[in-house]
Parts: structure tokens; C-alpha cells; sequence
């Protein structure tokens, strides 16, 4: 018995990805009409013939989903995995997770599992999305893609980001217009750009301000762990900062933990913000002033984007940034410095 055509066999004789083939057999506008051309031609010479329960199945929007994590924000991976679940449940899809590190062999690994496991396409949450080794991965096996919040716009990857430089120098003015002058900083992790330009922001605010203003600069690693031991640094100083800017909400709970441990108010004593406005900002107390980054919104854009992801182009056309607005909640976790600070 003679073995039946497989998508396959089309792809490789078309010199395409199985996707590719699947998206011309389903009509999809958005592949190329050369690369649709040659698709027919494989498909006529092959004599394949899809079948017509999956062609359905596609049709109504069901199909597979990966999603790599290692992010270690609590807060952040629940908003993220919440908009991942609610934005497959809107287009019909199955959610695959993989946990992975962040080197080359643990993403190319991950990866190779959610290919074999069917999925369409796959998100990519920091800092994978900035990882030159998933981005080679991906396109070696034929998957689409989109970045998540990857810091600046890369052309070869479609990505949804806010303008971390600019939320950071808004949150920045906003202590400096409380009357703050020495403000202490946490930084994120060092391998995400978003880490970069937050610090950016940060330090191009305060250089403007001029006059008698101290930038006090710890590091951290987006944990609580890290937020909390830096925290601690700042506020054993000599000269302690009045507000604390830290690049995560984790980081920022952690510093309320450190104040309140030393018996600082907040915000009488000390002013705390934080950034991305997870759900950790609204849970702790005194609720947290943060730079809301629509992280769960953000990942259901990835998803729809997946659910209709484009066919082959051109390899001088750059994948569209879609840059999503931010803004500050005022909670109750900032104020003025007192007189005499």
C-alpha cells in the first residue's frame, strides 16, 4: 500500500514549514502568493490531500500554544500565565507551558518539546525574547513567534512592549515633584534590556533635575530575595534615601518588608514604587504606587497574534511592534518626605 502524502513531505518539497503549508491549504491572505504558488505545485505533484477533519478543526481556531518561563517574579508569571489562559480560552487554543533556564541548550531543548508536541507557535516572556538562540531555534523548526514585553523593538521578532524608558522617567518625576532629592534605586535583572532602560529612565531624570539630588543605585535581580537585601543596603546607608524606586513589584514589597522591619512608616518615613502593577501591588500593605505595565492584556495579544500568525515574508519586511500604553497608579505606598529628611 502506497504511504500516504504527509504535511511534511509538502513542506520539504516545497522548501517551507509544515505551518506554512497548513496556513496555504487554509487560505490564509497573509502568505505570500510566490510562496503559495510553489505550495499548489508540491501539493499537486505530491497529491496530497489534507485531512478535511483537521482543515475544521484549524478553521475553527484550535490548535497549540507553547509558552516558555523562568521568570522568578511570582507576581509577574501569574499575571502572565492568567492572560496566556484567558487569551486561549477567547481563540480556541491549548495552552502548553515549559519551563526552562536561560541558557542556549535549556531554550533549544524546551523548544523542541512544544514543537513536538504540536504547538503553532510560542511566547516568549523575558528575557527569552531577547535570546538570539531560542529566536535561531524557532525559525529552524518552522514556529512563529512573539516577544513579550523584550525591552526595545528587535525587527526579525514580532514583540508587545510598553516604553520602559519613558514609564520610568514619569515615575521618577513623580517622586521629585513629592520633594524627594535622594532617591534610592533597585535595578532588575541584568540580562533583560527592559532592566536597562528602567535604570535609563531613572538616572536621565535625575541628572535634569539638577541641584541637590542623590541617585542611590542597588542592585537586584527581580526576586523578592534580591529586593529585600538591597533594600537593606539603602536604608543602612549613612545618609538613608526618603523614596525608593525599585524595577519590579516584587522588589518593591521586599523594600516595604525592609522598612517596616527597621520600624520605618510607610509612606510617612520612606516612600516606595514599584513597576509592571502585578497583582502583588494591590495585595500588600500599604497598597503600592506602580508603573502598570498590562502584562496579563499584553500576553492575550500574543495569543490572538499566534491564532492568525503570518505565513513567510520577505526577509528585508521587519515583524510588527505593537507598543502598548502605561501608566501610574497612585496607591498609598508614597508621599512627601518629611521636613526635617
Amino acid at each position: 500500500m502506497k504511504k500516504p502524502v504527509r504535511i511534511e513531505d509538502v513542506a520539504a518539497a516545497a522548501g517551507v514549514s509544515p505551518m506554512t503549508v497548513s496556513r496555504v491549504m487554509n487560505n490564509n491572505a497573509r502568505v505570500r502568493e510566490s510562496t503559495r504558488q510553489v505550495v499548489l505545485a508540491a501539493v499537486e505533484r505530491l497529491g496530497y490531500r489534507p485531512n478535511a477533519a483537521a482543515r475544521n478543526l484549524a478553521r475553527a481556531g484550535a490548535g497549540r500554544i507553547g509558552l516558555l518561563y523562568s521568570n522568578p517574579s511570582p507576581g509577574y508569571l501569574s499575571a502572565f500565565l492568567l492572560g496566556a489562559l484567558d487569551g486561549a480560552h477567547q481563540v480556541g487554543a491549548q495552552l502548553l507551558l515549559e519551563k526552562c533556564d536561560v541558557t542556549p541548550d535549556s531554550e533549544r531543548a524546551a523548544l523542541a518539546r512544544l514543537a513536538a508536541g504540536g504547538v503553532v507557535g510560542v511566547i516568549l516572556p523575558p528575557p527569552h525574547g531577547e535570546s538570539s538562540a531560542a529566536l535561531v531555534e524557532l525559525e529552524a523548526l518552522g514556529l512563529a513567534a512573539v516577544a513579550v514585553a523584550p525591552g526595545r523593538y528587535r525587527p526579525r521578532a514580532p514583540s508587545i512592549r510598553i516604553d520602559d524608558f519613558a514609564a520610568a522617567s514619569e515615575m521618577t518625576r513623580r517622586l521629585l515633584s513629592l520633594g524627594h532629592r535622594r532617591i534610592g534605586f533597585i535595578k532588575g535583572a541584568a540580562n533583560q534590556t527592559a532592566s536597562a532602560d528602567r535604570l535609563l529612565g531613572f538616572e536621565t531624570e535625575m541628572a535634569r533635575a539638577g541641584g541637590e539630588v542623590e541617585a542611590l543605585i542597588e542592585a537586584g535581580e527581580f526576586t523578592y530575595r534580591s529586593g529585600f537585601d538591597a533594600a537593606e543596603r539603602l536604608l543602612g546607608a549613612r545618609c538613608r534615601p526618603t523614596a525608593i524606586f525599585a524595577s519590579n513589584d516584587d522588589m518593591a514589597a521586599a523594600a516595604i518588608a525592609a522598612a517596616h522591619r527597621r520600624g520605618l512608616d510607610v509612606p510617612g518615613d520612606l516612600s516606595v514604587v514599584g513597576f509592571d502593577d502585578t497583582p502583588t501591588a494591590s495585595e500588600i500593605w500599604p497598597a503600592l504606587t506602580t508603573v502598570r505595565q498590562p502584562v496579563a492584556e499584553m500576553v492575550q495579544l500574543a495569543v490572538a497574534l499566534l491564532s492568525h500568525a503570518p505565513g513567510e515574508v520577505e526577509p528585508e519586511a521587519p515583524w510588527p511592534e505593537h507598543l502598548i500604553p502605561h501608566a501610574l497608579v497612585v496607591r498609598e505606598s508614597d508621599g512627601p518626605p518629611r521636613p526635617d529628611a
